[in-house]
């Protein structure tokens, strides 16, 4: 009996312990999460906003599952939005870590940058690559690391080529359009000469604009554009060929705001307006794929024959 007695209060002690560290991190969880939300007094007169990961439209948040990343491009620009109404704000800090992404929502965060009423500066960390650099030319400056890899204007169109599978499994494509292009590139039969003309066409199309966005935003001429050939650079190379303004570390880039402001810089990071029960439901999200990372599967509808990127 005696011995049932110690094992119980052993039992009931380890129970109350874990209780207590489980309160304990509930309340740093919320504390951490609700955090800017709430009542944050610091200072500041430089906003920074962060595009990181694959640039995409807003689709909604995702599922419990699904990968957590970056804010979407639409986060993005109602951020800049934020910035640039906020009296506080004197001027604007754009760190990109990104590969590329969509084209118009790499041009919508380009025009929010654009549209930003003072000083803004690009400051490209690891990768600022074909949409980062579209957004890029939209800031007045843009800084690096004299080792981030910087570039890639050029553009991607891909399709699925399923033709010969079909063929095998015997299935056949048939489909009723009215235009003759309607259904150009569709994955299921073998395309047409013309039809890759005139989608090459579209691609072609992006890349002019490309270039001219760039060649206008970072006032270079075109032709020294289209001579980089899509290609990345390091961020000494880059500067050499004028795709970058200055090297240096994210203290450097403040030194030179300081400059722009005429004041020290007290920088605040932007970043999503989330309500609690959403910020929570991230949270999990995130230690659900920590703890089970590939998992899950993350399922998405291009919405088209053919995929454009800016990658």
């Amino acid at each position: 009996m005696e011995h049932d007695a110690r094992s119980n209060g052993r039992n009931l002690f380890a129970a109350a312990m874990v209780g207590a560290a489980t309160a304990f991190a509930g309340t740093r969880l919320v504390a951490r999460l609700t955090r800017g939300r709430f009542g944050d007094d610091e200072a500041y007169n430089v906003a920074k906003v962060s595009v990181s990961g694959p640039i995409a439209r807003d689709k909604g948040r995702p599922s419990p599952l699904s990968r957590p990343g970056g804010p979407t491009a639409d986060d993005v620009v109602e951020q800049i939005e934020a910035a640039d109404e906020d009296e506080d704000v004197e001027a604007l800090v754009v760190e990109l870590n990104t590969p590329g992404g969509e084209v118009l929502p790499s041009d919508d965060i380009r025009r929010a940058a654009a549209a930003f009423d003072g000083p803004t500066v690009a400051y490209a960390t690891d990768l600022c690559a074909s949409g980062g650099y579209w957004i890029a030319s939209g800031c007045d400056e843009l800084w690096a690391r004299d080792a981030s890899l910087v570039g890639s204007i050029g553009v991607v169109g891909s399709r699925p080529n399923a033709a010969g599978l079909a063929d095998k499994l015997g299935i056949s494509y048939e489909q009723f359009t009215a235009g003759e292009y309607k259904d150009a590139g569709v994955p299921l039969r073998e395309i047409e000469d013309d039809e890759r003309e005139y989608l090459q066409g579209i691609i072609d199309g992006y890349y002019e604009q490309f270039v001219e966005t760039v060649s206008e935003g970072r006032d270079m001429d075109p032709e020294a554009v289209r001579e980089t050939e899509a290609r990345v650079y390091l961020g000494t190379d880059a500067l050499e060929l004028g795709l970058v303004d200055e090297l240096g570390t994210e203290d450097d880039v403040e030194d030179r705001l300081e400059s722009l402001i005429g004041a020290e810089p007290e920088v605040r990071e932007f970043t999503p307006e989330r309500g609690l029960a959403e910020r929570l439901g991230i949270g999990t999200e995130r230690v659900a794929f920590a703890a089970g990372s590939g998992v899950a599967s993350v399922f998405a509808d291009d919405g088209g024959d053919v995929d454009v990127e800016l990658r």
